[in-house]
């Protein structure tokens, strides 16, 4: 469900009077090479010419990836191919109208898995493995679309850690790559990071408790270098502030999104890292 109006209006005011810029810190130690080999899009040594990409739901252009939020930590994002991706997909949030072709989850909790996925779908790609000892480990190959993931851990319901209980789940598309952090609890290994390569767009789980401290969610952030961030997994505008007024600042612009989908391509992407709210439901 999109929020309502009167919701957004609040949310567009609070970002607007209180987002405050946040004190310089250190960047991250430059890593390895190695890092960015397994994301292609951030090879290249020439950036293509700029070609200004407007939201519509026409079909994409080849360079375009589309990002829809559905709301908590779903959304559907679509190739140039048309080939359609939902992430912790569930029983209580879907993306509306859809059977994806593809299909990720994760396993802190049952709203980012469901245990009937339809039979239409071709992937399902669940985060985690048959026991903590065998981690998911996924890299497939689906039209236009290379999907793989790196297992990170949770916090089980007994107050423990439950090993390899999430993914973090890297979509190779239209020469660029994008993630999805799951339901993440730590941050990250430089182990972890080298497997993830550059990132150019980051979905992040920004509730500051439930999943990872805000702290610790800007520390992983600055080390992806990922020059475009979309929120999901909060609870209310104070929440989702708090984010903003923690990364945000001299290092990140933030936008907010008049609707729920924006369509992204390697040209288009800020040159300052950029926060982009995308309205949807979050509970």
């Amino acid at each position: 469900m999109v929020l309502s109006r009167t919701i957004f209006a609040a949310l567009t005011m609070l970002v607007a009077l209180s987002f405050a810029p946040a004190s310089a810190q250190p960047q991250p130690t430059p890593r390895k090479p190695e890092m960015v080999e397994n994301c292609p899009g951030l090879v290249a040594g020439k950036v293509p010419r700029a070609i200004p990409a407007a939201f519509n739901l026409a079909a994409l252009q080849s360079d375009q990836v589309r990002i829809t939020y559905s709301g908590h930590s779903t959304f559907l994002v679509e190739s140039p191919r048309g080939v359609k991706i939902a992430t912790d997909y569930n029983d209580y949030v879907k993306p509306r109208g859809v059977i994806p072709d593809i299909a990720t989850m994760n396993h802190a909790h049952s709203t980012h898995f469901t245990d009937h996925p339809e039979p239409e779908i071709k992937h399902v790609l669940r985060g985690w493995g048959p026991t903590p000892d065998q981690p998911a480990r996924h890299d497939i190959q689906f039209g236009d679309v290379r999907v793989r993931n790196v297992p990170t851990n949770i916090r089980s319901w007994s107050g423990g850690t439950e090993r390899h209980g999430n993914s973090i789940f890297v979509f190779e598309i239209a020469n660029m790559c994008v993630a999805h952090l799951g339901h993440l609890h730590h941050t990250l290994t430089q182990q972890q990071l080298n497997e993830i390569g550059r990132i150019d767009v980051v979905m992040a789980p920004v509730d500051g408790g439930v999943t990872l401290d805000l702290d610790g969610m800007v520390e992983v952030l600055k080390a992806l270098k990922s020059p475009l961030v979309i929120p999901m997994h909060y609870f209310s505008t104070y929440s989702l502030r708090h984010f903003l007024d923690k990364l945000g600042g001299s290092d990140f612009d933030v936008a907010i999104n008049e609707t729920p989908s924006t369509v992204v391509s390697k040209t288009t992407l800020p040159a300052k890292p950029k926060v982009l709210v995308l309205p949807g439901r979050s509970f």
